[in-house]
């Protein structure tokens, strides 16, 4: 069975999306389900890296941090687009932050954290080095963004996979 359906919750959930957004029909469980399958079998062949967590609470930590983040970043964007007209105070910049996360999950995590933060885009990241190249919509004091996100994600990443 493994064989036939390699990712079985993922093709699952594939197939439940696929009819929650189109209308249910007998066409459309059988494309849903076409399409779930190839996305298993893709997926068996990138044979993903396994992925081994030293500790949960940092996880928990961040469930918190994160949601909360997003959401006082959703004020300050909305709060300075809506008075940039007034006031013309948004000063835009890039900061270069030395990482030292390299696990491939935590990465791809703190990527997903920093591209869900208004204001902030993950611009590129050189593995050999570690330089994290960020795009700040807002930024006022370089060292204490770097500072940020180093303390506020990396660090917990870094418990949670290193």
């Amino acid at each position: 069975m493994i064989r036939l359906v390699p990712h079985p919750i993922l093709s699952l959930m594939l197939l439940g999306m696929w009819l929650l957004l189109t209308r249910f029909s007998l066409g459309h469980l059988v494309l849903g389900t076409a399409i779930a399958l190839v996305a298993g079998w893709a997926m068996g062949e990138l044979h993903p890296a396994r992925v081994h967590i030293r500790r949960w609470t940092p996880i928990l930590r961040l469930g918190v941090v994160v949601p909360s983040d997003i959401l006082r970043s959703n004020l300050a964007v909305a709060g300075l687009i809506l008075t940039n007209g007034r006031r013309g105070t948004r000063r835009p910049g890039f900061v270069r932050i030395p990482l030292e996360l390299r696990d491939p999950t935590g990465l791809a995590i703190l990527s997903i954290i920093i591209t869900a933060t208004p204001g902030t885009a993950w611009i590129e990241h050189d593995r050999e080095s570690g330089i994290l190249i960020l795009h700040i919509f807002d930024l006022i004091d370089e060292s204490a963004q770097r500072d940020e996100i180093r303390r506020r994600y990396e660090a917990p990443l870094i418990e949670i996979f290193q």
